[in-house]
C-alpha cells in the first residue's frame, strides 16, 4: 500500500502515522523526521534547514524532492509506504507523480487529517518545540494553507483523497484511517 498523510501541524500525524506503518507494515517517510534529526545532527543540511524552520518556513521543494526521491527507492519501500509530511504544495505532487509513475507504483490513497484552527492552536502550543510558539505557529499554518490546500484538490480530482476527522483520542482517530486503509488490502 502506497499512501500519503496529510494534515496542518498539530494534526496529529506524527502519532497517526507511527500506528499505520506498524499495523500496515509500511516504511516511513517523514519528511519532518528527517529534517529534525540533521538539525540536532548539525549537519550542513540541518543547519541550513534549521533556519527555515525556527521562522515557520518550509524547507526548499529541491532539498526535500531529493531526499524522497533516494528514500522511494530504498528495499524498505518496496512492500509499500506513507510518506508524511510530503508532499506539501503542487510542484511536489508534479515531482512525486513523476518518481511514482517512473516507479511503477501508483498512490493507493491520501488520507487528509482534518482538525480545526483552534484545536490546532492548542495542540502546537502545548508540545514546547521551538518552532511551536504563536507567531511562528500561525505562519505554519498560514503557510499550509495556501500551499497544501491546491494539492487537496489535485488528489481530490484523481479520486484518491479520503478526508478524516482528526478530533478526539488517538485510538478513535486511528479507528476512522484503518476503516478508510482496510478498504485498500
Amino acid at each position: 500500500m502506497r499512501i500519503i498523510l496529510i494534515g496542518p501541524p498539530g494534526a496529529g500525524k506524527g502519532t497517526q502515522a507511527g500506528r499505520i506503518v506498524d499495523s500496515y507494515r509500511l516504511a516511513h517517510l517523514s519528511t519532518g523526521d528527517i529534517l529534525r534529526v540533521a538539525v540536532e545532527a548539525k549537519s550542513d543540511f540541518g543547519l541550513l534547514a534549521e533556519k527555515y524552520m525556527l521562522s515557520g518556513q518550509f524547507v526548499p521543494d529541491n532539498v526535500i524532492i531529493d531526499i524522497i526521491s533516494e528514500r522511494l527507492v530504498s528495499p524498505d519501500c518496496q512492500n509499500g509506504f506513507l510518506l508524511d509530511g510530503f508532499p506539501r504544495n503542487l510542484p511536489q505532487v508534479s515531482a512525486l507523480d513523476e518518481m511514482l509513475q517512473s516507479n511503477g507504483t501508483p498512490l493507493d490513497v491520501v488520507i487528509e487529517l482534518r482538525v480545526p484552527d483552534q484545536e490546532l492552536y492548542r495542540r502546537l502550543s502545548v508540545r514546547g518545540r521551538a518552532d511551536d510558539k504563536n507567531d511562528v505557529i500561525r505562519n505554519r499554518l498560514s503557510d499550509y494553507a495556501k500551499q497544501t490546500e491546491p494539492l487537496l484538490k489535485h488528489y481530490d480530482k484523481q479520486s484518491l483523497l479520503k478526508t478524516i476527522d482528526g478530533q478526539g483520542d488517538v485510538i478513535t482517530i486511528f479507528e476512522r484511517i484503518k476503516k478508510t486503509l482496510d478498504k485498500f488490502i
